[in-house]
Formats: structure tokens, sequence, C-alpha cells
């Protein structure tokens, strides 16, 4: 698999990276449902084998469950890139709250790295920009753990245009983490321009809209999803939207099938072709589901396929 200069950093990463959101498992707020810490490994394990070289997860999922089932999946072997983030905390009751400030950031980091089993965070970034007030405190804070050799990069996630700016008088953003996807498309607007002229590095979550354009997707299925999947709750997944949604997916199909791949490769590559993307967060629970979306880093959608989406988007989004 080829890689990619990413940003202003000195990693080569491949298009696709293995998120870890799911592999959290069920039994909090954003949790996907029950999954096995076995078939995670595995998973992971089959990720690295095939090529990928980073993974990406963050402290909050499974309340600090999937950075442990990533530390045990990369004991012992090879490393690549371990991308986490901060900035969401969690009490006894286990609570989620928001927290930028620096001590808050500095216990987040020490018990991610205790979690992963590592010595240091090849990119750490602040998860979501709350409470606005405190950005530049957070900010600060992550300047200091990478002076110290804690982190080797920093970045953001979910920042707009002007948040940016505001901490990038502090220091430079290495890289950006947006929510970019066909149903999704607010980041084309400011966001990935902005990247582009200031060489911040993107990846983004959620290419495939957490499961919806996988071309798996049905409504039996979503109706019989576990309460404890966040999803069943999310409006995409729910009427009016979900039936549009579904459409876009039979399309992707579509487009899929005559290159034998899947409507998920189709969703990731459609987000690989814009130039600001340097790669996409894959989400997979299972060694058949990572296998299915590798192809994505090397597919190519044609002129005609480009335009047979857009003509949907621009009529139906």
């Amino acid at each position: 698999m080829h890689t990619r200069p990413f940003g202003k950093t000195d990693m080569e990463i491949t298009p696709i990276g293995l998120g870890a959101w799911a592999m959290g498992g069920g039994n909090w707020e954003f949790g996907w449902g029950e999954q096995s810490d076995n078939e995670s490994i595995a998973t992971i394990k089959h990720a690295l084998a095939l090529g990928v070289n980073w993974i990406d997860t963050a402290a909050v999922y499974g309340l600090g469950h999937a950075e442990e089932v990533v530390g045990k999946a990369i004991k012992g072997r090879e490393r690549p890139y371990i991308f986490t983030k901060c900035s969401l905390v969690w009490d006894e009751q286990r609570k989620v709250s928001n927290s930028l400030r620096g001590d808050s950031i500095r216990r987040e980091l020490e018990a991610s790295l205790k979690r992963l089993g590592v010595d240091y965070i090849d990119l750490y970034q602040i998860h979501w920009p709350n409470p606005e007030e405190d950005i530049e405190e957070g900010w600060n804070t992550m300047v200091r753990l990478r002076q110290e050799g804690k982190v080797r990069y920093i970045g953001v996630s979910n920042f707009n245009v002007s948040q940016m700016k505001r901490i990038q008088r502090i220091a430079p953003i290495d890289t950006l983490q947006p929510p970019y996807s066909l149903i999704h498309r607010e980041a084309e607007q400011e966001i990935l321009p902005y990247c582009t002229q200031q060489n911040i590095g993107v990846i983004v979550y959620s290419p495939m809209m957490s499961g919806l354009l996988t071309g798996m997707m049905t409504k039996d299925r979503i109706a019989k999803m576990p309460e404890d999947d966040w999803r069943k709750r999310d409006e995409e997944f729910q009427e009016p939207r979900l039936s549009r949604n579904l459409e876009l997916q039979s399309l992707l199909s579509d487009i899929a099938y005559p290159h034998n791949v899947s409507a998920g490769v189709v969703a990731v590559a459609w987000t690989l072709h814009n130039p600001a993307v340097t790669g996409a967060i894959v989400g997979a629970r299972n060694t058949r589901q990572i296998e299915e979306l590798i192809p994505a880093a090397e597919f190519r959608l044609t002129e005609s396929e480009m335009g047979r989406i857009n003509k949907f988007l621009k009529e139906k989004l």
C-alpha cells in the first residue's frame, strides 16, 4: 500500500487508517453495542498485516477500553503510528464531560500512555474544542507535552477555521481530523481549503457515515440495532433522511459492482479524491470488514462515476 506525506510531519501514512471507536464496545453514551475484544485484536493485527500503518483511537472510546485493546494488539510487534485524542473525560458514574484544562490533559495523556503500553504518542489530538474559552490553555499544554517528548505531533479534531486561527497564534497545528463524507460535506466550504493553504495534514473520520454507506445497511438492520448503539439516536439513521441516505448507498453499490468492490470502498475513495485529504479513518469490527475496505486505498473513481455521484448530490442532498 502506498503512503502519503502527512502535512508538516515527517510521517508517511497509508491512505486509510484503522479507527478503534467501535472497539470500545457498549456501556457508554456513544458505544456501538457489544464487541468482542478478541475479534477487535484480530482485526487490528490483520489490518497491519495488510499494510495499514496507523491506528486512530481516543481515550473516551469505551471510556479507556479501546486504548487498552489497541495496546494489547500492538504489544510485541513492529509498532504502527498511534494517534489518540484528549479533552473528553468521565467520572465514576461514567458521565462524560469536556475539559481543556492543562492538568486534565496531562492526566489524560499519562493514562493513555499506560493503556496503550507505549512511551510516546505519535499524534495527540484535542478531540473537541469545548469548552471553547479554554482552547488556548489546552493548546499551550499540548505544545509543552510535545516539547517534553511525550507526543511527537499535535493536532485537533472538530475545530472550525476561526478556532484553528486562535490557537495558531500559540503554535502551528500539525493535523486536523474533521468529519467528512458524501452525507456531511461541510468541511469543503472553508476547512479543507484552509488546511491546504496552511499545510495542515487532514485525516477524515466517518467517511462511510458510521456504516450508512457500506452497502450493508438496511432499514431492518437499523431497527434491530441494540439500544446501546448510539446510531439509533442519530438523525441520519432516521426518517426522512434515512431513505435518502440508503438511496445514495444504492448508487454507490451500483458503481462498485463492476469493480468487484463494496459501496464502502467507493464512499471512502470519494473522500480521498479531495486533494486536501491525506487519509481516511475506516472503522472495522472484524477481519472480513477490514479486508473489504482495504481496496479503498488504491481505488480511483472515473470522471463518469464522479459525475453520477455529483448529480445525485445536487438533486438529493
